[in-house]
């Protein structure tokens, strides 16, 4: 490696130091503070590395350095901080020949290792704002996002004793929907769903990776596929885990493993409210951006939420006044092998049957003949997605406010299963789309009185209504009026990439809330998957009006992360003089 040159700058007198006491000096774009003590000459970054204050307004005492504003505290020589919080403050080494005092302004070796180990300080200790400095900062280096992505997906896999949960769920949809937004602010993506891992981590027992089982190579993934399954069956979680890392290390494929963890997760009906199977999809696409080869310690997050999750088989709304449960089963055992796709063109007879009808036999009978009538498993399942986000889209403000995610959990749950059936169209998971048609029939009365689908104003003026759209967010309950304004964009021929971005960039002013982050993820993916048949403003019409219910928020994490990227372009955060002219002293 290279060393580089050192930059030695004379920067004032020792006399001028020692009558000033500190000294403010502009050097090649640094702005240094001299500071006497005790005989010595000492050189630090004025800007305190918390939050950019001037450190010449602070105090020295006993060799630490105290910044005012938050009371940081460093060692004066090393630049080394006594709290997490802030970080090191950096200092120049200085040289004093006669009167003259000399800085070596030589760059900091490694600046994005440096990001990279405070990055992980702030998973560590839940600090937003490192966090938020951090992610800007390798983002800034990265802006395909994938280091900091990685950082937060290894941290909570292994750090979560309670396994996979809402953090690594978070960070996964955000890094999902980061593309869509502009590249300033994907960062911001990145630092919500980092900074959920971190809130999701803490205080919770670390997990202590297990290790396989000896001799199993010869065993086979369908075998230890089994072992799986019954693991999850009988909830023993840390047998399951064993099980899960000797079929990586015996070097199972990508599509077993992903067949063994969908098939665990449709073993048992709606598991956990939606969000189990939700989240093996999401550790699968999380795989799929940072790589396979994080399997071992990414998948094996997954079986305490597999093997802890309420089963629907235990609640009463799926077991009485009729046995939900009874009549799936009977229905998985007539489910056919399925097609990925076919020809089949029934897909608005299913959607309306699945949303209007009273009877749950009726919705199972419709699968079962779509399927038989030559419909691929992605396409009812498609079909399914389509209700649920309807119901979303239709869901009336006179309902009780928490049954929005009611509604969320079905839709959220639809289009886990429909994306594992792309991944992999098994019988198996098929079981989840049936599951999902039920889950829409549970929620019928959510939409009742059914919200009117808005009519598009063909005629208004699609950047008008871009520009109104965080306005309209600012206020409270703007459900319908959200849902118009989605409905007369796309009707006026507005661009659907820009609204997908305004859509997510509002999503991200707000202060996290998994329900609607999950709901503008998958709402955004459908609607792209629909693009051109007609469907694909509905998806987008649910997203926003599920985003007005929940909007505006006090939007202090925005804050936080608005104060990081203006440390991070060098702008202040307070108020202050102007730092003397190139070489002066101040």
């Amino acid at each position: 490696m290279a060393v580089e040159t050192p930059r030695r700058v004379r920067a004032a007198s020792v006399a001028e130091v020692e009558a000033a006491g500190r000294l403010v000096v502009a050097l090649e774009g640094n702005t240094v503070c001299l500071i006497a003590e005790n005989g010595e000459v000492h050189a630090v970054d004025n800007r305190c590395p918390h939050m950019g204050f001037p450190l010449h307004r602070g105090s020295v005492e006993d060799g630490i350095i105290t910044c005012h504003w938050h009371h940081a505290r460093f060692d004066l020589c090393s630049g080394g901080t006594l709290d997490q919080w802030a970080d090191d403050l950096r200092c120049f080494p200085v040289e004093v020949e006669g009167d003259d005092v000399f800085v070596d302004l030589t760059p900091p070796e490694d600046p994005v290792g440096h990001q990279r180990q405070r990055l992980y300080d702030g998973l560590r200790h839940d600090i937003p704002l490192v966090l938020a400095k951090s992610t800007v900062a390798l983002v800034d280096h990265d802006p395909r996002c994938v280091q900091a992505f990685c950082a937060g997906l290894e941290f909570g896999a292994l750090r979560r004793g309670g396994g996979w949960f809402r953090g690594l769920t978070t960070l996964t949809c955000l890094m999902n929907l980061a593309p869509r937004v502009d590249v300033n602010e994907r960062a911001a993506a990145l630092y919500h769903g980092i900074a959920d891992v971190a809130a999701d981590s803490a205080g919770e027992l670390p997990r202590f990776p297990l290790d396989p089982l000896s001799g199993l190579v010869s065993a086979g993934p369908v075998r230890l596929g089994r072992w799986f399954r019954q693991c999850i069956e009988v909830r023993d979680a840390e047998g399951a885990e064993r099980v899960l890392v000797s079929a990586v290390r015996a070097g199972a494929s990508t599509e077993d493993l992903a067949d063994v963890l969908f098939t665990a997760a449709t073993d048992h009906r709606y598991l956990d409210g939606g969000h189990t199977l939700d989240f093996v999809n999401k550790a699968c696409e999380a795989l799929d951006t940072a790589g396979w080869h994080r399997a071992e310690g990414v998948l094996t997050a997954l079986p305490p939420q597999l093997a802890f999750a309420e089963r629907m088989e235990e609640a009463s709304a799926w077991r009485y006044p009729a046995d939900l449960v009874a009549l799936l089963e009977d229905a998985f055992e007539r489910l056919p092998t399925p097609a990925p796709t076919g020809e089949w063109g029934g897909r608005n007879e299913l959607v309306d049957v699945v949303l209007t009808s009273e009877e749950a036999s009726e919705i199972v009978e419709a699968v079962l003949v779509a399927l038989h009538e030559g419909a691929g498993a992605v396409e009812v399942a498609s079909a399914v997605s389509f209700a649920a986000a309807t119901r979303i889209a239709r869901f009336p403000t006179s309902n009780e406010f928490q049954d929005w995610d009611t509604a969320l959990h079905t839709f959220s749950f639809a289009n886990a299963v429909e994306q594992g059936l792309r991944r992999l169209p098994s019988r198996a998971l098929l079981r989840g789309a049936l599951d999902a048609a039920i889950s829409v029939h549970l929620d019928r009365f959510l939409n009742v009185p059914a919200a009117r689908l808005p009519v598009a104003d063909e005629g208004a003026d699609p950047d008008a209504l871009l520009a109104e759209l965080p306005v309209l967010l600012d206020r409270q309950q703007a459900v319908e009026e959200a849902g118009q304004l989605v409905a007369s964009y796309l009707g006026a021929g507005g661009d659907p990439d820009r609204l997908v971005a305004a859509l997510v960039g509002c999503l991200l002013r707000e202060d996290r809330n998994f329900h609607t982050i999950q709901c503008v993820e998958a709402g955004v993916h459908q609607h792209e998957l629909l693009r051109g048949t007609g469907e694909e403003g509905l998806p987008l019409i649910a997203a926003a009006r599920y985003l007005a219910a929940h909007a505006p928020t006090p939007r202090s994490q925005h804050q936080t992360y608005d104060i990081a990227r203006r440390l991070h372009r060098g702008e202040r955060v307070y108020e202050e003089e102007p730092a003397p002219p190139e070489g002066e002293p101040g």
